[in-house]
């Protein structure tokens, strides 16, 4: 009897030691709950690992999220845009309209104010021949009319003014495809007229309009000029084919037409170096760049970037360009810093090519289609 006892309490003995044992602290470790890692926001917000779509890793500390992609702008439509533009069209050429309104508003009109028109005109780089032909003409209308009052004199101004700058002038942009090969657009001018911010914001009106671009850096030999072209083409979704600095600007220019071509795209625009009109191996490479170009497409648009604060000094560059590349339309930059807008009149006679597109500011969407009638009116205000 007492030996069983013995085996009973033994027994015993072992189960409560085996029990100590098991329950001390350190011998079995738990894995810790698995929390979700955390980015906190301004405000107090988070984003769980869930929010971000991605495994993410669980260790302490911040956690780093990708920036999304730059949003893609959609620029207005180029209708009306020079309408929108009146008002700071008004401001820079408005001083050339009033001088013309007062004088032609006076009672009598002897030879001195008609002198005083004639300078007016001149100064306003209307060019001598078609102010001689404007005054020709009002002089003779005011004496067929007599007295007159302002609106009439408003109107009889308004009239020479859009005769003179040729509405009947085509000044269409060639930019809508051919069939299986995009429009070629070549942009060209000397140095700091515009050419690659022309570029840019001729991407942004052509993307207003519905169409697909691609733009070809050919500028190689300026650095800024392909970045400058690549953050303009990102703000409205325009691809960039670039070339290395220094590379060969006919070769940038073949590759961004055939690229346009193997994507689809309705309009290539391609920039080119700023070049002196008096240099002429410059000149013959931009006559190089086209006839590469031309190998696989025809150029539909060659645009010359003039700057209209530099007036008649312009005139001689605008007809060695049209010489080398055939000009098929002018692009009249910075012409809100100007009161000469009758460089619009003088450019057109003196290349027989149709202002097309002006620059009325350094907004993004200061670009505008050249409508006569809509310049006339802000020339002369309301």
């Amino acid at each position: 009897m007492e030996y069983v006892i013995l085996i009973v309490a033994l027994a015993v003995l072992a189960v409560v030691v085996g029990g100590v044992l098991f329950l001390r602290p350190g011998r079995r470790t738990l894995p810790p709950p698995t929390q979700t890692p955390v980015e906190t926001r301004p405000g107090g917000a988070t984003v769980t690992e869930e929010d971000q779509g991605a495994t993410v890793a669980t260790a302490p500390g911040p956690v780093t999220v990708a920036p999304p992609a730059p949003e893609i702008e959609l620029p207005p439509p180029s209708a009306g845009r020079l309408v929108r533009l009146r008002a700071r069209l008004a401001r820079s050429q408005g001083g050339f309209g009033k001088t013309l309104l007062a004088v032609l508003s006076r009672d009598a009109l002897d030879d001195d104010a008609w002198e005083e028109i004639e300078d007016t005109l001149i100064t306003a780089d209307v060019g001598v021949v078609p102010t001689r032909q404007i005054v020709d003409d009002l002089r003779t209308k005011v004496k067929v009319l007599g007295s007159r009052g302002p609106q009439e004199v408003r109107e009889l101004l308004k009239g020479e003014l859009i005769a003179q700058i040729g509405p009947d002038l085509d000044r269409t942009l060639h930019t809508a495809p051919h069939g299986n090969r995009p429009a070629v657009v070549l942009v060209v001018g000397v140095n700091g007229t515009g050419k690659t911010t022309t570029c840019g914001k001729l991407a942004r009106v052509l993307v207003g309009d519905g169409r697909t671009v691609l733009l070809g850096a050919a500028d190689t030999f300026r650095a800024a000029a392909a970045d400058q072209l690549i953050t303009w083409g990102t703000r409205v979704g325009a691809e960039v084919v670039r070339g290395p600095e220094g590379g060969d600007p006919a070769s940038v220019a073949f590759e961004a037409v055939k690229e346009g071509i193997e994507t689809k795209v309705d309009t290539v625009i391609v920039d080119t170096a700023g070049r002196l009109h008096t240099k002429t191996g410059l000149m013959d490479e931009l006559g190089k760049v086209k006839r590469v170009v031309e190998k696989q497409a025809e150029v539909d648009e060659v645009l010359l970037v003039l700057d209209a604060t530099t007036g008649q000094n312009g005139l001689q560059q605008a007809r060695i360009f049209a010489e080398v590349v055939n000009v098929t339309g002018i692009v009249l930059t910075k012409l809100d810093g100007t009161a000469k807008g009758g460089i619009v009149i003088a450019v057109q006679r003196e290349l027989g090519v149709p202002v097309k597109l002006i620059g009325l500011g350094e907004g993004p969407d200061d670009l505008a289609p050249f409508e006569p009638e809509a310049f006339v009116d802000a020339i002369l205000g309301d």
